[in-house]
């Protein structure tokens, strides 16, 4: 079997971290038959944020899974830099979401024995790999959690849990960051909070994140909004605010 190359390549500012070609999802067949994703093309580029809109059922969450390597497509391609989702093994697919892409859960996923610092680099501690320390404390103060670091998740607010899953998904310099709806169990003050911290990521560290929501208010952070519908994608806007965000969606509802 040909070796695919697994590492984290130097990144370039504007430069394509992330897109998916042509790619289509189908669950079931027959009368059952649900076409989650119809052929949608699309592109992520280093040092932008993005959010990823649509009324339920358009296909959001499965178009971030399917470009995360969580899950995988009926047709069409997903390309992570250079690699081609498609051409890894199940071993190669494990390497390439550990080592080049950060992920952000609604829930924080945080393992609640663990420190919030043992949390934090217990990627890199799986992998047998020594975290960057200047980048590790560089995000751990961006992200205001120098004073937390010994506490244990039930003793952290659910806004500094989320916090503590940023710095999980930042430590260890992935090529791009995925969000799934990471304000949904967070009040609005903790919403801002996390996103503020995203934006800051994408800003002062040069991150390229992504993000599922359904928050108008969310998506105004973002650089770009793409807008699905049907499992297709039906719009883009740039410089989003949150009152051209939320028009746009009434018009699904109205549609």
């Amino acid at each position: 079997m040909t070796e695919v190359d697994t590492s984290t390549p130097h990144q370039v500012r504007g430069s394509i971290v992330a897109r998916a070609v042509e790619l289509s999802k189908t669950y079931g067949s027959g009368d059952t038959r649900v076409e989650a994703l119809r052929a949608v093309s699309t592109e992520f580029t280093q040092g932008e944020f993005t959010a990823i809109m649509g009324p339920s059922g358009s296909g959001k969450s499965t178009l971030m899974h399917c470009l995360a390597g969580l899950d995988s497509a009926t047709s069409g391609e997903v390309v992570i830099g250079q690699t081609q989702l498609s051409t890894l093994s199940d071993k190669q697919m494990t390497q390439l979401r550990r080592d080049r892409i950060g992920f952000v859960f609604q829930s924080f996923n945080l393992v609640p024995t663990l420190t919030a610092l043992e949390n934090i680099t217990l990627p890199m501690d799986i992998a047998g790999r020594k975290p960057d320390g200047a980048w590790l404390d560089q995000v751990i103060d961006t992200l205001g959690l120098r004073d937390r670091l010994g506490h244990r998740p039930s003793e952290l607010s659910g806004g500094q849990q989320q916090r503590v899953a940023c710095a999980r998904a930042l430590a260890s310099q992935p090529e791009i960051i995925f969000a799934d709806e990471p304000t949904g169990n967070l009040d609005s003050r903790s919403s801002g909070e996390v996103m503020n911290i995203l934006r800051t990521s994408v800003d002062t560290l040069g991150q390229t994140v992504v993000i599922v929501t359904h928050d108008p208010r969310a998506a105004s952070w973002a650089d770009r909004v793409v807008f699905l519908a049907d499992g297709q994608v039906v719009d883009e806007m740039t410089d989003p605010t949150a009152e051209r965000v939320l028009d746009r969606m009434k018009r699904f509802e109205a549609a």
